[in-house]
């Protein structure tokens, strides 16, 4: 199989800030591949690179053969992009936006007529096409904007959190968009930070924190990492500073992460560990007021890996 993208050692500087460290990874023709990381990550930067919006410090990344350093306009014409920003006129109609975004792809007339109307039936709002988009809701905005990245028929698809802040329907609908146009052939770079979706849609993650890419693979290959380690999930009243401490220091105990008095812990067995842990808490006058135990995923993996949970 064929890369469609290749990212070798990229890396991005604002000035002594490092954006992002150490990008690695690949991505196949016809996948589905996700960047999963927490806000400030590097995702958006890495996608921002890769589209040729912002130039690397270091490394060098390749779409569908092109240099992103040295071949930007190919690799423009090969890809589609939908940013977190809405990119669309408001006081157009949808059509309208569609039409404006595929004359600045070159197309014209009855072609561009067509793509539009194509376009229009992919995203689910051909009954709303004369509808102008500021009566729309947020989440048919992103619809529309997806469709603009959509009227040149792209090779790759780089979509960058395309359902932060929308309502369960349309989240529902763009990731059955991501799902159907993957069927066709289309190659998704998708960036998310809600660990159900990375599991959903990709056929290979790659979790990203702090600027560096620091693990990637299957779901499969990637919960491994925390092999047979239970997944304890709790919540708490009281202060956590002191049975966190002592949590962390219970035999069995693997990792404490901490985050609003939510507590999520990974230990080898949960049936022994949890008398421990309540015993510590009733000794600092905590009260855990519940307890959740899940399989390995990809919060655990995260938890692993950083020490930090992924969270929403």
């Amino acid at each position: 199989m064929q890369k469609a993208i290749q990212v070798q050692n990229l890396q991005k500087c604002f000035g002594e800030f490092v954006a992002v460290k150490k990008g690695n990874f690949e991505v196949q023709q016809g996948e589905i591949f996700s960047l999963l990381g927490p806000n400030g990550a590097g995702k958006s930067t890495t996608i921002s690179m890769l589209s040729c919006l912002l130039e690397p410090s270091g490394g060098e990344a390749y779409i569908m053969g092109h240099s992103v350093k040295s071949e930007p306009q190919a690799v423009k014409a090969s890809i589609g992009v939908v940013p977190q920003e809405i990119a669309l006129y408001p006081d157009l109609s949808a059509r309208e936006n569609l039409n404006f975004w595929g004359k600045m792809y070159g197309l014209r007339g009855e072609a561009l007529s067509k793509r539009v109307d194509e376009v229009l039936d992919i995203i689910g709002l051909a009954d709303r096409q004369k509808d102008r988009v500021d009566k729309f809701s947020g989440g048919m905005k992103r619809r529309v904007n997806i469709g603009a990245a959509l009227l040149h028929k792209p090779a790759v698809i780089i979509m960058d959190e395309p359902t932060v802040g929308i309502d369960p329907q349309s989240r529902r609908h763009i990731l059955d968009n991501v799902k159907e146009l993957n069927s066709q052939g289309m190659t998704v770079l998708y960036t998310t930070h809600y660990m159900e979706e990375a599991q959903e849609l990709s056929d290979h993650i790659a979790i990203m924190d702090q600027g560096v890419v620091i693990a990637c693979g299957t779901h499969e290959e990637l919960v491994k990492m925390v092999g047979e380690l239970d997944r304890i999930d709790l919540t708490i009243n009281g202060e956590s500073k002191k049975v966190i401490s002592d949590w962390q220091v219970t035999e069995g105990v693997h990792r404490v992460s901490a985050e609003n008095g939510h507590l999520t812990i990974l230990a080898e067995d949960s049936n022994l560990v949890l008398p421990h842990l309540f015993e510590s808490a009733t000794l600092a006058k905590v009260r855990i007021t519940s307890v959740e135990i899940q399989e390995p995923n990809l919060e655990a993996v995260f938890l692993h890996l950083t020490g930090k949970a992924l969270r929403d």
